[in-house]
């Protein structure tokens, strides 16, 4: 399985989440109905979706030296995730999150990044195995510097690396150049395209867009659309299940961690898309982030 190995480097959160019929607007108060509170965060959330799904992982994270992060450290080892690399902050609390769900099952959120914040290039280097991954998966709650630590070290090493690239922010075409695979969703790749996404011809150049910077792969996740991939030879849009959406919090973690798997089993990339498709929408039918997650059961 050595070979297989799977590093998500990114944040780890405690969410507390409200369920209403609707998300207020500026200066509104409005009476919600149920109070979650949920391990999340986008690395940890991708970091629990692969090993569910049958990943060998290892997660690279700071979090606080509290309740909250303890409480996430023991997660992660109750889904056999290896923690050795989950470092512990003691001048930062660890990262929450605000979450409002309406009815429809769409979200807003707001974190506090705490010890995500801290995780810098210098932690990195005590992170030897990363020269030995399969492949390394990244979002944007973490420094931007340490991301770009990660990647040259990546691919110094002739590791395949992929980004989420959630929250959006700019990104420099030195991260992009060489990057084996990025992963935004519809407004994710506006942000970082100024292309609007609406369907596949639209796709298709905000695709062209990363491609001509130097990513290999691109996958444009489209909600209830479903998932574009676009590469150097070829082109394709997989199809989402129609379901009923309770909440759509964790969906593109679900969707990123599932593709690393189906890519460390060597599936091609229509199948690895359709997997991931599955995974996600299996997802959005369940309250909650890292609780939502499928396991490789319910894939099958």
């Amino acid at each position: 399985m050595k070979g297989k190995r799977i590093f998500v480097v990114g944040s780890s959160n405690t969410d507390m989440v409200v369920k209403s019929a609707k998300l207020p607007r500026p200066g509104e108060t409005i009476m919600g109905g149920m109070f979650l509170m949920n391990a999340g965060g986008k690395g940890a959330n991708q970091a629990v979706a692969a090993a569910r799904l049958g990943g060998e992982v290892t997660f690279v994270a700071k979090v606080g030296n509290d309740i909250f992060g303890a409480q996430s450290v023991e997660g992660f080892k109750k889904e056999g995730i290896q923690t050795q690399y989950v470092l512990v902050d003691d001048s930062h609390p660890s990262g929450t999150a605000l979450i409002m769900v309406n009815e429809e099952g769409e979200n807003c959120i707001v974190v506090a990044p705490g010890a995500n914040a801290a995780l810098r290039p210098a932690d990195l280097e005590r992170v030897e195995e990363l020269k030995e991954a399969a492949i390394i998966l990244m979002q944007l709650e973490i420094p931007l510097e340490t991301i770009e630590a990660a990647k040259r070290i990546a691919v110094g090493n002739h590791r395949r690396v992929m980004i989420n690239p959630a929250p959006a922010q700019a990104l420099s075409d030195e991260l992009l150049t060489g990057l084996f695979l990025i992963t935004p969703n519809e407004s994710e790749a506006e942000l970082l395209t100024g292309i609007a996404v609406t369907d596949m011809e639209s796709a298709t150049r905000s695709a062209d867009f990363f491609l001509n910077k130097g990513v290999e792969n691109v996958v444009i996740t489209m909600g209830k659309q479903g998932a574009y991939f676009k590469n150097g030879s070829t082109s394709f849009m997989v199809p989402a299940p129609a379901v009923k959406a309770v909440d759509t919090t964790a969906a593109g973690d679900t969707f990123s961690g599932a593709l690393t798997v189906a890519i460390t089993e060597g599936m091609d990339w229509e199948q690895a898309i359709r997997f991931a498709v599955k995974a996600a929408s299996l997802s959005v039918t369940r309250m909650g982030a890292q609780a939502s997650v499928p396991y490789r059961s319910e894939i099958q």
